[in-house]
């Protein structure tokens, strides 16, 4: 089965199933698991931070920033887009009583500033308390540009505000620019990197920040019932994924790239491959019931997520010969 749903679908590497069955273990929650503790640290140290947790889901690390940054009443500023205000099923403000303040993202995915300004709150207790400024890198794709996350630091220094990355794909976006991962992990307060996004651990994400922010984070963990056992046995494939999968992003990014143009030849396919950055490619389709496509592609074993646009993710599993197949099956399907 072909799978362009997402980079969430990648398996372990072998290196990473040989590591998993031998990890040194202990019980997480007690804070004597050797395995998780050196990722943590290791990552702390790597991105810049002075401390990190390792979490169960990137919805779990971005909830436990904003309540770890945020109480009860406060509010954070982000995109209309973004992961942790459309796709988190209402968490802060289901579980943390933290009032999201969504501003529309620009086409090129970053947030104006001075629409930012307008919409933090007046110091006047009819208005929830604006905290926090979340951006998201990469957002559907999208690198944010070096000089915006500057520019976003300067913001949030200037109203007296903290500046958190839903960093998921944010190995993506250096890799995209060709920079350290420092380059953007030191415009901000906290971030989090998912391990299971194109970096092929099976499970996991890192939240990064002060150490004040990461142990009020765990003790937020181990009450949303985040607190694992034995975690090693995961954690030793993210530090795997930070240490030997990074440089083959590159190779999704050409393959993305690739599929856009194989597709804008095709009639009826509307498709830009010069915005095509990273892994995703968003694909419109003349007057196409989205579920009856997905349907035909899957008996093809095929699969894509329905929807219009359709976009489609590329990640380890997948190469040319699956962007061919895709391809063509898209090809039938407009000739019927």
């Amino acid at each position: 089965m072909i799978d362009f749903r997402s980079d969430t679908v990648t398996h372990p590497t072998p290196a990473m199933r040989r590591a998993m069955a031998s990890a040194p273990v202990g019980d997480d929650v007690y804070g004597d698991d050797p395995t998780v503790n050196e990722l943590e640290a290791w990552a702390a140290e790597r991105h810049g931070f002075e401390a990190a947790l390792f979490t169960s889901s990137g919805t779990q690390a971005n909830l436990l920033a904003l309540m770890a940054h945020c109480e009860r009443g406060d509010e954070y500023l982000c995109g209309q887009q973004a992961h942790n205000y459309k796709y988190e099923g209402g968490g802060a403000a289901v579980l943390g009583s933290i009032q999201p303040q969504p501003i529309d993202n620009e086409p090129d995915g970053s947030l104006c500033l001075e629409r930012l300004a307008a919409a933090i709150k007046p110091d006047d207790s009819h208005f929830a308390r604006t905290r926090l400024l979340s951006l998201e890198n990469t957002i559907n794709g999208k690198v944010l540009p070096l000089d915006y996350l500057a520019a976003a630091r300067a913001f949030v220094d200037r109203h007296g505000l903290r500046l958190h990355l839903d960093g998921a794909r944010v190995y993506h976006a250096a890799v995209a620019q060709e920079v350290d991962i420092t380059a953007i992990a030191r415009h901000f307060d906290s971030m989090t990197i998912c391990l299971s996004k194109g970096l092929c651990a099976p499970v996991g994400s890192l939240l990064l920040g002060r150490r004040e922010l990461i142990g009020k984070a765990r003790r937020w963990r181990k009450v949303l019932g985040g607190g694992m056992r034995q975690a090693g046995i995961l954690a030793v494939a993210g530090r795997l994924a930070l240490t030997e999968q990074v440089a083959r992003l590159a190779e999704d990014h050409q393959l993305a790239r690739y599929l856009a143009e194989r597709l804008a030849g095709q009639t009826a396919v509307e498709v830009r491959p010069e915005l095509v950055q990273t892994n995703m490619l968003f694909v419109r389709f003349e007057g196409c019931d989205s579920t009856a496509f997905a349907d035909f592609l899957l008996a093809r074993g095929i699969r894509v997520n329905p929807g219009r646009p359709l976009r489609l993710v590329t990640h380890k599993d997948v190469d040319r010969a699956s962007a061919d197949a895709l391809v063509a099956a898209i090809g039938d399907f407009l000739r019927c």
